[in-house]
């Protein structure tokens, strides 16, 4: 994890520089400072030195691992990555839910009242789908 935080952290003062740049740059032109694209990167810088801060302030609480050994093989970090669900309809309610919400900012807010059930049916569903059927856990 020190490795990533260095990492983050290198991109997040190449960003603060290149936001200064752009401000600089931008300011020169006859209609001024172009606000969306400089605001845009101090927040890209802000959010790299969080990630960068974060990975270096947890790194110094755990064990190193092997991305952080310059003489480790890909096989030294090998392991268990977690559990994923092997079939699930649920996340396709929730896009066809998600779907006609955003069509009710398009068209009227009035979409809501259908897309909302959709959108809370899929969702219990994900959460609870494996406290019944056949892929109940005990």
């Amino acid at each position: 994890m020190k490795e990533q935080g260095k990492i983050f952290g290198g991109f997040a003062v190449f960003i603060l520089i290149m936001a200064i740049v752009y401000g600089l740059w931008t300011s020169n032109s006859s209609q001024g400072a172009e606000p969306a694209g400089t605001t845009a990167l101090f927040l890209a810088f802000g959010l790299c030195a969080f990630i960068g801060y974060y990975l270096a302030f947890t790194a110094r609480r755990v064990d190193s691992g092997a991305g952080d050994n310059p003489e480790a093989e890909v096989a030294d970090d090998a392991g268990e990555v977690g559990f994923f669900a092997p079939h699930s309809w649920q996340p396709l309610a929730l896009a066809c839910g998600g779907a006609l919400a955003f069509l009710g900012v398009i068209f009227g807010w009035w979409l809501l009242y259908w897309s909302l059930p959709i959108i809370l049916v899929g969702l219990f569903g994900w959460v609870f789908e494996f406290y019944r059927g056949e892929d109940q856990n005990q």
